[in-house]
This record gives structure tokens, C-alpha cells and sequence, in this order.
């Protein structure tokens, strides 16, 4: 007996147990059950105001919440606001009768304490008089509030209350409000952010729409527009090209038909020496002749006396007949509109031309004023020969000018309107860009740079050859135009500065900033250090030049700190540090220069360096580029360049040799003796180009530059380059000695032309026979338009000097023909030379 005792007790306890695991299984699956479904209404649910009532069904699975609302903390006011309500007594007018209606209440009793807070309908009533909060509401049986957080932080409070008192809140149900409040501030983001994207898509939307319907009503506009100059064109042309006076009347009458209303139209001329009026063309639909007649007092009669165009409706005609200033023999034939147009030229007006209409048939306007002005014109140019040609040449140049320019303006527009219908697209690829570029300049940021930065190295160690560069730049007292000239002009100047270094450095370097005034470039393809230090010269001498905006004048500079990736660097930390260490040792040197990270290897190349002592005139190299005629693709000149190869730091150019040959060597006597050595191994037929400092031209050395070039067997076909900028600030015996060389026979050319400016007067100063545009105007003239048009400029004055302008530039198909496009036929390319030694004694060129 006491064993069933013990083994039924044993059952009951196990069954117990097992309803206790049912009942926390179901309480879990509740639990899991609540947060799919409120995670699938978040990725669903496009408006908040869905997103609470599917929330509030959820809950309504789980526990008694007839009676539910949402108040989150508005940011701007910090005052709890009703976001969702819905309760079986109380409307949602009693809870907005009056200001910071939660403040003071229950609800926000939970958003101080920042817990949840379960009442029944006695507790809320002994709290109320405890002063912990104010009863304002209709008083409920059951109070749940769960406070809502995001990131620790307290977002508003989630309530649900019951009216009865059987329907009571376990602590299963407690917990389950809170588990969906945790989740709930996530939702709301989701779907906030989910308005806001749906929000921006229909603004770019409808701003497409509008530019469209503004653009079709343009394009319709210049449609009409264009029309209207054709016909105007047409008359021109035929008054250029009409041989046949009566053919000529003819066809300017059936243009003007195709215009306007011109069935009745007569062309009248003055004949002021035997006071007739004759008329050699003429078509009515009533009066049956225009015979010659006396000079009176009839329409065309006024507008000779008066000298200008006249518009005459029936009433003025009458009020002009009343006055006695018109004399008419009948009125049955008068006309109801009638425009004439003086014949002027230079003896005056020579006649009329006139249209009317009868019976109301048609009123002119102002519009056919301007028409029968033009038309006018055109006959008194034809009559009046020796005029003609000059004038409507002339005419027919500006009208096709115009016609094409509207053309264009069109296929812009319409280029324009496929650019805005296709930026919906990139809205996804602008975030991404945004994430990995500096706002205010759109470089690449820190975050884009180190990413390249690894994956260079990277590179670099499995294939070695070809290298890289880093080059760590910081500008030159930029925190002192800072606090002189205020952020928005130190803004405008890093903008500068950003697109100053874009244009130093090649297509596929990457140019970042790092933050403030620091900048950081990655040169990759290089295949000797040298070559980033030409870079680092390229920019400080592009960042020494003044920035001008408004009124304010910014002088800065940079110090540029640069390592390559011959140090065998292994990772990238390591190579920003020896960047930017570099860079402060340039700074210390006294600001506006670059250095090179040196490590003990680097140091020994440099105390290399400085015991060399000899420089032997036969080790420089000459190199010739082919001057093409982009037109017929034939070389039509040579321009030589000169460097020396150093023996550690490689191949220099024959201007920046100076700085590493020994003082006793006068640099300047040495290009003087290599200009004979060009004429002993070229045997060119066309020009041959060559740069010289503007030093040659002192006094001193001018001397010892003529006599050489009087020996010269190319004399007839050299020409000497001179950089604009020297040009500027050259002395009067300067100017004295380049006429001397132009009366020997020399040509003089202009070299870097436009690097810093496009400075039309100096073109004129003097007579040049070759121009040579910088390679920086050149990219500057394929991407931007105001420079397209100074070329446009430089071009006509060229016209007048019969000076040739020449591009530089790489030996790119699509760059040759882009520069074409804007006018430029003569195209200096790098890609077919040759190069010797000063002491070889074979052909340069032929």
C-alpha cells in the first residue's frame, strides 16, 4: 500500500514538472513567434502608422490588450508624443487637451524610472496620492509600460491596459512586452528609413518629370525658333547667291508666304532724281497693275517720307487721310491691314516693299514687322552691289554660327536629360562612394586609400617590378588662413588644392585626404624613385602660385614627404609613418620643399652622391619627338630634349642637371656648346625645335649664343623655345637680343604656354613661330569648357600672327582626336624617337 502511495506521488510530481516545461515552451515559442512576425512587419510594413496597429495584433495574440498605445520622445522639444492609440473609454481627444499631456502621468513616471512598470487599479490609486504620478486618465484595472530603448538609450514607452479585472498580466506576458520592446526601436528605424528612401525616390521622381515636361517645352520652343532663323537663313543666301533681279523678287515672295500672310505684295523703287515710283514686281487680288506714277502722297509715299517701317490698320489710314497726310482716290479698295518697309542704303531709302490684306483677311503684328524689316534689308544689299558681298558673307557666317551653337545646346540638353533619367539609378552607388570620399573635396578618404594602399603592397610582393610611391603632403600655414580668412575660404581653398594635385599626377595614381590640410597620394607603375620626385616638383611648384577668390590673395605651399616601395616595406602602417616622418623633415627644412625617407642605405647613395665632381658635356643625350600633323598624320618638325643620366640617381632632364655638377662648371656656357652638336647629327628637313633658358639672352652670354649660331648648318630650320612665364620679366636688352636672332633668321617659339594662365597680349608681343601648349592646358582643355573657349581665343589670335600652335601630350589615340576636335591640328608626341649620345657621330633624326 505504501508503495502505490510513493509511486503515484512520483507520477504527480513528474506531471507537474512536465506542465511547468509545456508552459515555459510555450512561453519561448510565444516569444519566438511574436519576434518573427514583428520582424517580418518591419521588413514589410512601409509607413509607421502600419507598423503600430500590425504590433498592437501581435501583442492581442498573446495577452488581454484591447486598450494599446505607443509615445515616443520627440528629439527637437524632448516632450513624450502619442505615436499610436487605441482604447475602449478614452478618445484620443482627452489625451491632447492639454500640453505635455504624458509628462506628469503614469506613462511618463515609466520613462524617468526607465523600468517597466505593472499596476493594478489599488496600487495606481495609492500612487496617485503618494504624488508619484497624476491619475489622468480614465482609471483601469490592469496597467502594463514597458519603456522602449535603443543603444541604452530611452526612446518612449509601450502601454497596455485592461478594464476588467479577470484580465491580469503574467509575468510571461510581462516579459514578452518587454522582449518586443527591445526589438520595437529597430523596427521603427527600419521603417523610418524605409520612408524616407521611398520619400527621396518620389522627390527625385517628380524633379525628373518636372525637368522633362521644362525641357520638351524648350526643345519645342528652339524647334520653332531654329525654323524661323532657316527661313531667314534662306533669304540670305539668296540674296548672296540671285543673279536674276526678278527671279530674286519671286522668291523672296514665296518665302515670305511660307511665313506669313504675303498674297498681296508689291516691291516699289524711288527714283529721287526723276521723283517716280516704279514697281518691278508685284502680285494683288484686286488692283489688276501697279503702274509708274508721279511721287504723291499714297502709302509708299509715307513710309519713304518717313524713313521707317509703318503698320496701318483701317482706322489710322483714315484718321492719316482725315489729316490730309495720305490722299487716296477711293476707299472701296482700301486695305484693312497694311505693313510697308523702307529700302535703305547708303543714299538713303531707295524704295519700299509692302504687304496688305483686304476684308479683314489677316492683321499684322509687331512679329511682321521684324520680318518685313529683315526682307527690306536684304532687296536695298542686293540693289546696292558693292555692299552686298562684304555684309552678307558676313550675315551667313553669324546665322550658321548661331544654328549650330542652338544645335548643340539642344544635344547637351537632351544629353542632359539622359544624364538626370539615369541618376535614379546611382542612388545606391553614390552611398557607397560617399562612404569611401572626402565631402567637401570628392577625393578618396582615408578608409579608400588604405585599401589601395594594401592591395598595391600586396601586389608589390608577389610581383616586385614595376614599384610604387607615397607621397604624404601638408600644407603651409593653412590653420593660419583658417583664422584669417574663415572656413568658408579655407574650404574654397583645399577644393583648390584638390584639383591642382588631380592634375599633377596620371589617370591611374589615387589622390586622398586624409583630413584637415593633409594630403596623400599612391604612385604605382614607376620604375625609379626619380620619377616621384619629378612628381613632388610638379606640385610644389603647382601649389607656390597664388589662389585668388573675392578679394583675398592665398599664398601657401606644401611639404611633401615621400617613400617608395624600395625599402621593402611588408606592411602599410610602415609606409605611412616613413611618409609622413619624411614630410615633417621637409618642413623642418624650411617649409615648400619635399624629402625623401632615407634609411642608413639611402644615406650611404646620398654621401655617394655628394663626392661626385666631374660632369663630362659628351655624357648628356639628345632625344627627339615627332611633331605630327594630325591631319595628315606626316611629321612636319622635331623638337629635342636633352638629359644627363646620373649614376645614382638616374635620367635628369638637362634643365635640373645644375643642382648635382660641381660649381666651376657654368651651366649656362655648357647648353651654349651643345647647341652645334645638335646640327652635326640632325638631318632634318622641317623645323627643329629646342628649349633654352632665358639666361642666354643676358648681355653677358648673348654674345657667345650668336656666334655659335651663325656657324650653324640648320640655322635656316632651328628654333629656340622660351618659357612664357621668363618671357614675362625679361629686360629691354632681353627683347633687343631676340629681334637680333629673328633678323639672323631664327625662329623664336613660346613653350608652356597657358600653364598658369592664358595670357592673350603676350601672343603679340612678339613674333613667334611655334606655340607649345603645356600638357596641363591640354587636359585642362578636354574636360573643362571655359578653357576650350580661351583656346577658341589663342587660336584667333594665332590666325593673325601665322603662328603654329602644337599640343603635348602622351601618344593616346582618343587624346590626339579630342584635342583635333577643338582646332588643334599640330600634335607633339612621345612615341617615336630617338636618342644618342652628344659624342656619337651617327644621324640623330632624318
Amino acid at each position: 500500500m505504501e508503495d502505490s502511495t510513493i509511486a503515484l506521488n512520483k507520477v504527480i510530481k513528474y506531471n507537474q514538472r512536465l506542465k511547468k516545461l509545456l508552459k515555459k515552451y510555450k512561453h519561448f515559442h510565444n516569444m519566438q513567434d511574436a519576434l518573427i512576425q514583428l520582424s517580418e512587419q518591419a521588413s514589410t510594413v512601409s509607413e509607421l502608422t502600419l507598423l503600430y496597429p500590425a504590433i498592437h495584433q501581435i501583442l492581442a495574440s498573446y495577452l488581454p490588450s484591447k486598450n494599446f498605445y505607443v509615445v515616443l520622445i520627440n528629439e527637437e522639444t524632448q516632450k513624450l508624443e502619442l505615436n499610436y492609440f487605441i482604447d475602449e473609454k478614452d478618445s484620443i481627444k482627452v489625451l491632447l487637451t492639454e500640453d505635455n499631456h504624458f509628462a506628469h502621468s503614469l506613462t511618463g513616471y515609466v520613462y524617468k524610472t526607465g523600468k517597466t512598470q505593472y499596476y493594478t487599479k489599488n496600487s495606481i490609486l495609492k500612487n496617485t496620492e503618494l504624488n508619484k504620478f497624476k491619475l489622468q486618465d480614465s482609471p483601469c484595472e490592469h496597467w502594463l509600460g514597458v519603456p522602449i530603448y535603443k543603444d541604452e538609450i530611452i526612446l518612449g514607452v509601450m502601454v497596455t491596459q485592461s478594464y476588467y479585472p479577470e484580465q491580469s498580466y503574467s509575468n510571461s506576458q510581462i516579459e514578452l512586452v518587454e522582449i518586443i520592446s527591445l526589438y520595437l526601436s529597430t523596427a521603427i528605424e527600419r521603417v523610418k528609413q524605409r520612408e524616407s528612401l521611398k520619400s527621396e525616390v518620389k522627390y527625385r521622381t517628380s524633379e525628373l518629370t518636372n525637368t522633362n515636361n521644362a525641357l520638351q517645352i524648350e526643345i519645342e520652343h528652339r524647334k520653332k525658333t531654329l525654323k524661323q532663323q532657316q527661313i531667314l537663313f534662306k533669304i540670305s543666301e539668296l540674296a548672296t547667291q540671285s543673279k536674276d533681279l526678278d527671279d530674286f523678287y519671286f522668291q523672296i515672295h514665296q518665302i515670305m508666304k511660307s511665313i506669313t500672310y504675303a498674297e498681296n505684295l508689291y516691291i516699289c523703287l524711288y527714283d529721287k532724281k526723276d521723283n517716280k515710283l516704279t514697281f518691278p514686281y508685284w502680285v494683288d487680288s484686286i488692283t489688276g497693275n501697279y503702274h509708274e506714277r508721279v511721287f504723291s502722297q499714297g502709302y509708299s509715299e509715307y513710309v519713304i517720307n518717313q524713313g521707317s517701317t509703318q503698320l496701318l490698320n483701317r482706322a489710322k489710314a483714315n484718321k492719316l487721310i482725315d489729316l490730309g497726310t495720305i490722299k487716296r482716290t477711293s476707299k472701296n479698295t482700301q486695305a484693312t491691314s497694311w505693313l510697308g518697309a523702307p529700302l535703305i542704303s547708303e543714299n538713303g531709302v531707295i524704295g519700299i516693299i509692302a504687304c496688305q490684306s483686304y476684308a479683314n483677311t489677316y492683321s499684322y503684328t509687331g512679329g511682321d514687322v521684324d520680318l518685313i524689316n529683315f526682307v527690306s534689308q536684304q532687296i536695298a544689299n542686293v540693289l546696292q552691289k558693292h555692299l552686298t558681298m562684304a555684309e552678307l558673307e558676313q550675315s551667313h557666317d553669324q546665322l550658321e554660327l548661331r544654328v549650330t551653337k542652338k544645335t548643340q545646346e539642344l544635344q547637351r540638353s537632351n544629353h542632359f536629360l539622359q544624364l538626370q533619367i539615369e541618376e535614379r539609378k546611382k542612388i545606391e552607388l553614390q552611398l557607397y562612394h560617399d562612404a569611401h570620399h572626402d565631402p567637401l573635396t570628392g577625393l578618396a578618404n582615408r578608409s579608400l586609400f588604405m585599401s589601395r594602399l594594401e592591395q598595391t603592397l600586396n601586389q608589390h610582393l608577389r610581383h616586385p617590378q614595376p614599384g610604387f610611391a607615397v607621397l604624404f603632403i601638408d600644407l603651409d600655414n593653412f590653420k593660419e588662413i583658417n583664422d584669417k580668412l574663415g572656413h568658408q575660404v579655407g574650404d574654397s581653398f583645399l577644393i583648390h588644392i584638390a584639383n591642382t594635385l588631380g592634375l599633377c599626377i596620371r589617370e591611374h595614381d589615387l589622390l586622398a585626404r586624409l583630413g584637415g590640410d593633409e594630403f596623400v597620394i599612391l604612385l604605382t607603375h614607376i620604375y625609379h624613385r626619380h620619377e616621384a620626385l619629378e612628381v613632388a616638383e610638379r606640385i610644389i611648384d603647382s601649389l607656390s602660385r597664388p589662389f585668388q577668390q573675392n578679394n583675398n590673395v592665398i599664398n601657401s605651399g606644401a611639404s611633401i614627404g615621400i617613400t617608395s616601395s624600395d625599402y621593402g616595406y611588408k606592411h602599410t602602417d610602415q609606409i605611412m609613418k616613413h611618409a609622413d616622418s619624411a614630410m615633417y623633415q621637409s618642413k623642418n627644412s624650411g617649409r615648400g620643399q619635399y624629402a625623401l625617407y632615407q634609411n642608413d642605405n639611402c644615406k650611404n647613395n646620398f654621401q655617394e652622391l655628394a663626392l661626385l665632381n666631374s660632369f663630362d658635356v659628351n655624357e648628356v643625350y639628345f632625344k627627339a619627338n615627332a611633331i605630327i600633323d594630325l591631319n595628315t598624320e606626316n611629321h612636319i618638325a622635331c623638337m629635342i630634349d636633352r638629359f644627363w643620366f646620373h649614376p645614382t640617381l638616374g635620367k635628369i632632364k638637362f634643365n635640373q642637371i645644375k643642382q648635382y655638377i660641381p660649381e666651376e662648371i657654368d651651366f649656362h656656357k655648357t647648353e651654349i656648346s651643345l647647341l652645334p652638336k645638335i646640327g652635326d647629327f640632325i638631318r632634318c628637313k622641317h623645323a627643329i625645335l629646342v628649349s633654352c633658358s632665358i639666361e642666354l639672352l643676358k648681355n653677358k652670354l648673348f654674345h657667345e649664343l650668336f656666334t655659335q649660331l651663325k656657324n650653324l648648318n640648320i640655322l635656316s630650320r632651328l628654333c629656340l623655345l622660351f618659357n612664357e612665364n621668363d618671357l614675362r620679366h625679361i629686360s629691354n636688352d632681353q627683347k633687343s637680343n631676340i629681334t637680333q636672332l629673328k633678323n639672323l633668321g631664327i625662329k623664336i617659339g613660346l613653350d608652356d604656354y597657358g600653364h598658369t594662365r592664358c595670357d592673350l597680349s603676350i601672343l603679340t608681343q612678339y613674333q613667334f613661330d611655334f606655340i607649345l601648349l603645356s600638357s596641363l592646358m591640354c587636359k585642362r582643355i578636354i574636360k573643362n569648357k571655359a578653357h576650350q573657349l580661351q583656346l577658341q581665343g589663342v587660336l584667333a589670335v594665332v590666325n593673325l600672327t601665322q603662328a603654329s600652335v602644337i599640343a603635348k601630350g602622351p601618344s593616346i589615340l582618343n587624346y590626339q582626336k579630342s584635342l583635333k576636335k577643338y582646332g588643334i591640328t599640330l600634335y607633339s608626341s612621345q612615341y617615336e624617337y630617338i636618342h644618342h649620345k652628344a659624342n656619337d657621330k651617327e644621324n640623330l633624326y632624318s
